[in-house]
């Protein structure tokens, strides 16, 4: 109820400013968008919206998970990669290779370990982020396939862990026994190739890495999710852990098996220091012809890399499947405390 002595407020606005408000009001209601029949106006996405919404879709469970995944796999099969090694950049049959490592003592079985144990747990760490982020991403907002999500998702993964190219040339120099004398520890190689070579000098081989990381991983994570699906679900830790296991080693072993030649082009690249770099192709056909030009000689070491590899997956798959259950338990537990 409004009192007499009250007055109202639009009573008292000017005239011309009342005039002014009604054209401002009609014109607005006399604009009209012409809009084709079954098209919808659409407002351009802004940068900060899409930073928003792309990052927003990652999970820092998923590069956790993918981090001590990592960590626990290269702890366990380092010494065995290190005879593959010897294998790929020799050619020498698997005893040899042993024979050269116990020669050098245990002193040395571990050396060069600190660049692919950070390595890898950084490049777990964003395989499995970055993938899960950018399929979240690209299915969510833009309602693509899943398979073709998975697929662009498995290869910007794999570009992303390009660039710890790095640790992987620091420690080939480190694996081989010819650089022994010039530098002795990681850090010491760092600054050793920087001072001498420059910063390209630690990218050497990136082409024949960026091929393998971006094609291998959209493989691998379309076969995962695959098995993931199809598979029977095991109710009991052990036997799910099993499954788990096995589905991760055969797919990782046999995409490690399908790229392989490209490992030997990598390490053939990067165990020269300070030499103009060859291309991966070009490397290729040298390498063809220095095994007898056989096409079989690009797989000496293969066997055994595929059961590093079938170990190595096994374990990476298993442990990370495990670690993911693990931190979406305990809010469930925390919640369940609380009550």
């Amino acid at each position: 109820m409004k009192d007499d002595g009250d007055c109202d407020p639009e009573s008292v606005v000017p005239n011309d400013v009342q005039t002014a408000d009604s054209l401002a009001s009609s014109h607005v209601h006399s604009v009209n968008i012409m809009v084709p029949a079954g098209k919808s106006v659409g407002v351009p996405r802004s940068a900060s919206v899409f930073t928003e919404r792309f990052f927003g879709a990652f999970q820092w469970e998923e590069f956790a998970c993918g981090c001590g995944a990592a960590f626990v796999n290269i702890t366990a099969t380092y010494p065995i990669y290190k005879m593959i090694f010897r294998q790929m950049l020799h050619g020498v049959p698997i005893t040899s290779a042993f024979a050269q490592l116990r020669h050098e003592g245990l002193g040395f079985l571990y050396r060069g370990m600190l660049p692919p144990l950070a390595q890898k747990t950084i490049s777990l760490s964003i395989m499995f982020g970055v993938f899960d982020g950018t399929r979240r991403y690209l299915v969510e907002d833009y309602g693509m396939n899943d398979y073709g999500a998975k697929v662009i998702a498995g290869v910007v993964a794999g570009s992303a862990e390009s660039i710890l190219l790095p640790f992987e040339r620091v420690q080939t120099l480190l694996a081989d026994s010819k650089f022994h004398k010039y530098f002795s520890n990681t850090p010491n190689a760092f600054r050793y190739v920087v001072a001498n070579h420059g910063y390209r000098e630690l990218y050497r081989g990136l082409e024949p890495v960026f091929w393998r990381n971006g094609l291998s991983n959209a493989l691998f994570f379309v076969l995962r999710e695959e098995a993931s699906s199809r598979l029977p679900k095991r109710k009991s830790v052990s036997s799910r852990t099993a499954q788990e296991f096995v589905a991760g080693a055969v797919i990782g072993a046999s995409i490690s098996t399908i790229f392989y030649p490209l490992n030997v082009i990598k390490v053939s690249l990067q165990s020269s220091m300070g030499q103009v770099s060859e291309g991966s192709w070009a490397a290729c056909k040298r390498i063809y012809r220095e095994r007898d030009c056989r096409i079989a000689n690009f797989y000496r070491g293969c066997a055994f890399n595929t059961g590093r590899s079938f170990i190595s997956w096994g374990i990476m798959n298993s442990a990370y499947e495990n670690m993911k259950k693990l931190i979406h338990q305990q809010p469930q537990l925390a919640v369940v405390s609380s009550k």
